[in-house]
């Protein structure tokens, strides 16, 4: 099969690997149907996280089962399905307590040795633990396929920001991130009931995305500006809850700036830089909380999927660019160049 790799930074190619065969018993071989560039893959395509040469790449994909192994009973041949961004075993006690991303057998797509999503196929381990089964009909519906592939990752992801956030119903929220996963934090904070989103950002084409999905509004400044923006919106006290969608120590500084006193933070950006943001003495003195991490899709997918089929909620705007497999290398250049948001994939 042809699958997309990574050898140096700036350097991604598809080139032919061996196709993907069952292994263990618990295995299912998937043929892509739909995969996506995910903001984090930059670190690894600009050179500031660690590959080796030739290594796969991406964790965002759905698609058909091609073969099932023997102990697998919850899909076979034929079944379309996603994938969370990380495999996982469904019954250690992480995983029964709803936190797949702790669970000591999974593992992240394109790690060393496993399959990424960029590819034409894909081995999932743990296919019974990891994978929800979607409707059939949908592999014929082209818009619902793109905004159920949002479930592998992004949309999950901002859910969790949200929950972090401790948004309830009436709650002013702000969000901090104008890519993928804070437009998906202002969708999150919609459906959980937030009265008012401020989302913050620059790029016109994202934030109209943001109040498309529910933004009341938009703060284009940045550093103490951004801040004072925020304040002055919010009658000087800040937003109950503030997502944190960046990863960089000045959007965590801004996170805790523009949080109102007893509000909380949900952060899911992908740390990187030289410092946190974190001022413990501020947030201790302001009571403000803050939750997040890696965000376990996987138990949040039973939950956002009724919604994504409804079309109550649909998350398929945050791609603005679609390639075929050979596109991949041209995909990661524009979002590094930011003329892509998020990039489609079809193989």
């Amino acid at each position: 099969m042809r699958a997309t790799t990574i050898h140096a930074p700036f350097d991604m190619r598809v080139e032919d690997v061996p196709d993907p065969v069952i292994q263990e018993p618990t295995d299912v071989v998937l043929r892509v149907l739909r995969a996506c560039i995910c903001g984090s893959d930059l670190w690894a395509y600009r050179g500031e996280s660690a590959r080796q040469p030739g290594q796969r790449i991406g964790h965002e994909f759905l698609g058909i089962v091609e073969a099932a192994g023997s102990d697998v009973t919850g899909f076979a041949a034929g079944d379309l399905v996603v994938a969370p961004f990380v495999w996982s075993d469904g019954t250690c006690e992480y995983c029964a307590e709803g936190l797949q991303t702790s669970c000591p057998r999974g593992g992240f797509w394109g790690s060393v040795g496993s399959d990424g999503g960029q590819g034409e196929a894909v081995r999932v381990p743990f296919a019974d633990g990891t994978l929800v089964k979607l409707p059939a009909e949908a592999a014929g519906d082209d818009r619902l396929l793109t905004a159920l592939l949002v479930l592998s990752d992004v949309l999950g992801t901002g859910h969790h920001a949200a929950l972090g956030a401790g948004v309830t119903k009436g709650s002013t929220v702000a969000v901090v991130g104008d890519g993928a996963v804070g437009l998906c934090g202002v969708l999150a904070a919609k459906r959980l009931g937030a009265e008012r989103i401020i989302a913050l950002g620059r790029h016109t084409a994202r934030t109209d995305i943001a109040r498309a999905f529910g933004a009341t509004d938009v703060v284009a400044e940045r550093g103490e500006a951004a801040e004072a923006a925020v304040r002055e919106l919010t009658g000087g006290q800040g937003a109950h809850g503030v997502i944190e969608a960046v990863g960089t120590e000045q959007s965590m500084r801004t996170a805790v700036a523009i949080a109102r006193d007893g509000g909380s933070i949900g952060y899911v950006g992908v740390p990187h830089g030289s410092g946190t943001g974190l001022d413990l003495s501020v947030m201790f003195d302001r009571n403000i909380a803050l939750r997040g991490g890696v965000a376990p899709v996987r138990a949040y997918i039973p939950e956002l999927l009724p919604d994504v089929l409804a079309g109550t909620i649909d998350p398929s705007p945050v791609f603005d660019l679609t390639v075929g497999l050979d596109g991949v290398p041209s995909g990661y250049q524009a979002m590094d160049d930011r003329t892509a948001l998020k990039v489609l994939v079809k193989p």
